[in-house]
C-alpha cells in the first residue's frame, strides 16, 4: 500500500513520520520542499501536485491550514480529484467546513472513491507522541478497512458517522475549549485581583467539583438527558453564587461580560419560574432559541462513562 500526505506543518510533519515509523510507504507533498526533508531521507516519495500523489496512492492524507487550502488541493487543476481513482480512500485531518467536506464526498463518489473528514485533536504533542483524538465521518465499512493505518497516526481514531459528522464534533470540542478559556481568564483575572495568588487559587479550585471531572462529562445529567428535575443543585441557589460573583467583579472593576451573560441567562431561567429546577436548566433556554431535541437515552449516556472506567 502506498499512502499519500499533502501538508507537513507542524502537525502533518509529525503525522507523517508516524506513518513511516510504521512501515508505511509514504508519498509527500508540502508548498515547501525543504519540509519534505526528513520523510524523503526516510525513503518517502516525492510527489509532484496533488494529482500525482492521488495517481499512485491507495490511500491520500491532508493537513492543511483551513478550508482555501483544502479546496485548491482537491479541486484545483492538478488536485487529488484529478488523480483520484475507483477504490482511493481521501482523509482531510484539517479542521474543516461541513460544507466542504460534503462537496469533496460527492465530487469523490463520481469517481468511485471515497471521502472522509478526518480531524485530528491533540495538538503538536499528540502528534508527535501519536497521542490524538482521530474522529472520521464517511463510509463506515471503508473506514474499518484503514483503521490500522489511522492507528499508526494516533491512539484514539473513531468513526463518528456519516460525512461531516467528524467535523461537527471538532467545531464543538474547539468552540466549547476557546469559551471556557474565556470565562476562565474572567475568574481568574477577578481572583487575582481580589488578593489571591494565581498558583493558590489554581491549586484551590481544582479541588472542586468543576475541576474533579472532565469538562463534557458534565452535560450528562441533566443537559443531555433533558431532565432537570430533581436537582442536584437548584437554581435559586446557584443564582445566588453568580450574583456574589459577578458583584465581586464590579467591586474590583474587572470585566465579565461571558459571566455577566451568564446571571443574565439565569435571570431569564428564574423568571420562568425554574428557581427549584437543577441549576442546570439555563442550558434549556439555548436548546429553545435552537429548535432541538436533547434527549439522549440515559443508558447510552452510562455506558459512555462506564467505558471510560474499564
Amino acid at each position: 500500500m502506498k499512502i499519500g500526505f499533502i501538508g507537513l506543518g507542524t502537525m502533518g510533519a509529525f503525522m507523517a513520520a508516524s506513518l513511516q515509523k510504521s512501515q508505511y510507504k509514504l508519498v509527500v507533498l508540502d508548498v515547501r520542499r525543504d519540509a519534505a526533508a526528513r520523510h524523503l531521507e526516510a525513503g518517502a516519495e516525492w510527489g509532484a501536485t496533488p494529482k500525482a500523489v492521488a495517481e499512485q496512492c491507495d490511500v491520500v492524507f491532508t493537513s492543511l491550514p483551513g478550508p482555501p487550502d483544502v479546496e485548491a488541493v482537491v479541486f484545483g487543476p492538478d488536485g487529488i480529484l484529478a488523480g483520484a481513482h475507483s477504490g482511493m480512500a481521501y482523509f482531510d485531518l484539517s479542521t474543516n467546513s461541513q460544507a466542504l467536506m460534503r462537496r469533496v464526498h460527492a465530487a469523490l463518489a463520481e469517481k468511485s472513491a471515497h471521502g472522509f473528514d478526518a480531524p485530528v485533536s491533540g495538538g503538536p504533542k499528540g502528534a508527535e507522541t501519536g497521542k490524538l483524538a482521530i474522529w472520521v465521518g464517511g463510509d463506515e465499512a471503508v473506514y474499518n478497512q484503514h483503521k490500522k493505518v489511522l492507528d499508526a497516526i494516533g491512539d484514539q481514531a473513531a468513526y463518528i458517522g456519516p460525512i461531516g459528522t467528524a467535523t461537527v464534533a471538532k467545531l464543538v470540542h474547539n468552540m466549547a475549549g476557546y469559551a471556557v478559556q474565556t470565562a476562565m481568564a474572567e475568574v481568574f483575572t477577578m481572583g487575582v485581583k481580589a488578593g489571591m495568588d494565581p498558583l493558590d487559587l489554581w491549586k484551590a479550585v481544582r479541588q472542586g467539583a468543576l475541576g474533579r471531572r472532565r469538562t463534557f462529562d458534565r452535560v450528562a445529567d441533566q443537559f443531555l438527558i433533558g431532565k432537570y428535575d430533581p436537582p442536584a443543585f437548584a437554581l435559586k441557589l446557584a443564582h445566588k453564587d453568580v450574583t456574589l460573583a459577578t458583584s465581586l467583579g464590579r467591586e474590583l472593576g474587572v470585566p465579565m461580560r461571558f459571566c455577566q451573560l451568564t446571571l443574565e441567562e439565569m435571570n431569564e431561567a428564574l423568571a420562568r419560574g425554574w428557581g427549584h429546577r437543577d441549576s442546570r436548566v439555563p442550558m434549556l433556554l439555548q436548546v429553545e432559541r435552537a429548535g432541538v431535541e436533547m434527549q439522549a437515552d440515559p443508558a447510552g449516556v452510562q455506558a459512555v462513562l462506564d467505558a471510560d472506567k474499564d
